[in-house]
């Protein structure tokens, strides 16, 4: 749906959500305002597109569905040619994508981007293409002797039309990795980007229509009515990534439809450092999770456990940390600002609440430096003291605020975590085999790091997704594949069967056979 969806149902303290207004070009206004192409990658461009209406996308929903019916479900080959197509769009507009993104958010570091968007989705549309014939492959499965010559196998089918509802934080590989499995699957697909990032919208608009027809892949941008609309579509399955308090209001527009689901939300995602980790590896490690994107991160470290008597010299290697990979922050290129203003007062908001709570908050400024409001880059702070009794705690921070947290013993950490919603991701810190086992164990979330921050969600064979209130389903890798497939039972009976001695009239052997398998 929108983040104005949320706003509206479920913020404390709601605000006027600001809307994307009218048609917004990349910065490169030639490549922007350039008519759409003739020819896009084979297929016929749309000259005039369905309106982002409930009556437009539901036409294009209808259109889809009666091309798969006439055109059946895409082969091997034109499954590899559709990853081709959208691969050399993407390339063919990474430098739009970095523009796009960057002006959506203020400041957004050009190598981030390249990195969590570009270098993601390829490595994601690489990995299916070096996979996909196995992926597609019938599997053989056992058949119960009663059944015998029959044989048993699953076959691969497309679900249909997949729609897809991305976020603001990472808009492009959000919106285009889900394509990557949808289409390898053998699906159509249809997108709503986020309207918090509108000309990173336009950009996914642009990249699609170069590469697909819009009875192949069709992309809707505007914003809450069209959300909303989106929704309600009776899609063969639904992705949406974002908050947790959207994600029911997206399942509950769904549920009218009997639409499956992939919920891909949030969380507080903690780490745990162990009594003996090194504290300079685990404040790098954390704190470069936790800056990147600014903390706009749905994986990012959202708190930090470690033993109570090392919580000071933590909180100085972070300092460190923070000061060796970003000397200054105002002019900095590579620290990205916060997406808009009120999602910055909401930050803002939490530290004052925090801080009016008893907490002491440190400031982690190499430079010294007085940033603006206006600059929308705010400076990294950690919360000393939180408790669950403040905003900071309660929900997700999404930027850059570190709660940390002594613990008496690793067992009262897991408490702690195991007392709260499922996270997304989990970090443990530790070089003893035996106890990252039992923190693992001991724990549920999504997903987990090892000695490390976010680097599991960039491996393209784990399946990434929630659990619970953090999520549910899961795409990446095979797992996205079989995410957007319907995996069809088929048995082949033979031309000779002995399945007669088990149907009716039932007499003779039969009882026989009953008595010595189920008892008399």
């Amino acid at each position: 749906m929108s983040e104005a969806v949320e706003n509206q149902e479920t913020q404390k303290d709601p605000e006027t959500h600001e809307r994307a207004s009218g048609k917004v070009a990349t910065d490169d206004k030639a490549e922007a305002s350039q008519p759409a192409p003739k020819k896009n990658g084979g297929a016929e461009a749309r000259a005039e597109r369905a309106p982002a209406t409930a009556e437009g996308m539901a036409a294009v929903l209808e259109r889809m569905r009666k091309k798969n019916v006439s055109a059946g479900a895409p082969d091997y080959d034109a499954r590899m040619k559709n990853l081709d197509k959208l691969e050399r769009s993407i390339l063919k507009h990474k430098e739009g994508i970095v523009r796009a993104i960057s002006t959506d958010f203020g400041n957004r570091s050009r190598h981030e981007t390249l990195l969590a968007e570009v270098l993601t989705t390829l490595n994601g549309i690489k990995h299916t293409r070096a996979h996909l014939h196995e992926w597609m492959e019938p599997e053989p499965r056992e058949t119960w002797w009663a059944a015998l010559p029959a044989r048993c196998e699953i076959l691969k089918q497309p679900l249909g039309v997949v729609g897809v509802i991305a976020p603001w934080n990472y808009p492009v590989n959000l919106a285009l990795a889900p394509l990557v499995y949808a289409l390898a699957a053998g699906n159509r697909v249809m997108i709503k980007p986020s309207e918090l990032t509108p000309k990173t919208a336009e950009i996914i608009d642009t990249i699609v229509r170069d590469a697909f027809a819009e009875d192949e892949v069709a992309v809707f941008n505007g914003g809450f009515e069209v959300g909303v609309a989106f929704s309600k579509l009776p899609f063969d399955h639904l992705l949406f990534t974002g908050s947790t308090s959207v994600g029911k209001i997206i399942m509950r527009a769904a549920a009218e439809n009997l639409v499956p689901v992939t919920l891909e939300l949030g969380g507080k995602s903690p780490a745990i450092v162990s009594e003996n980790y090194s504290l300079k590896a685990a404040a790098e490690k954390i704190m470069r999770g936790k800056l990147f994107n600014a903390g706009q991160t749905c994986i990012a470290p959202d708190y930090v456990f470690l033993p109570k008597g090392r919580v000071e010299a933590f909180v100085e290697e972070c300092k460190a940390a923070v000061a060796a990979m970003y000397p200054t922050l105002a002019d900095n290129p590579d620290y990205t600002s916060i997406v808009n203003g009120r999602h910055y007062d909401r930050l803002a908001k939490y530290l004052a609440d925090a801080e009016d709570k008893g907490a002491k908050i440190v400031e982690l400024n190499p430079a010294k430096e007085e940033l603006s409001a206006e600059s929308r880059k705010m400076i990294p702070r950690i919360v000393l003291g939180a408790t669950d009794a403040m905003t900071v705690m309660e929900d997700e921070i999404f930027g850059p605020i570190l709660p940390v947290h002594g613990y008496g013993s690793m067992e009262e950490a897991i408490e702690y975590v195991n007392s709260h919603p499922r996270p997304l991701a989990l970090y443990y810190f530790d070089n003893d085999d035996s106890r990252v086992q039992e923190v693992l164990t001991k724990t549920t979330s999504g997903g987990a790091c090892v000695n490390d921050t976010l680097l599991h969600f960039a491996q393209e064979d784990m399946p990434f997704g929630g659990v619970g209130p953090s999520g549910m389903g899961q795409y990446h890798g095979r797992e996205g594949f079989e995410t957007f497939t319907k995996k069809k039972g088929v048995l082949y009976q033979s031309r000779f069967s002995g399945v007669k001695a088990i149907a009716a009239p039932y007499k003779g052997t039969i009882d026989m056979g009953l008595r010595l398998l189920v008892g008399k």
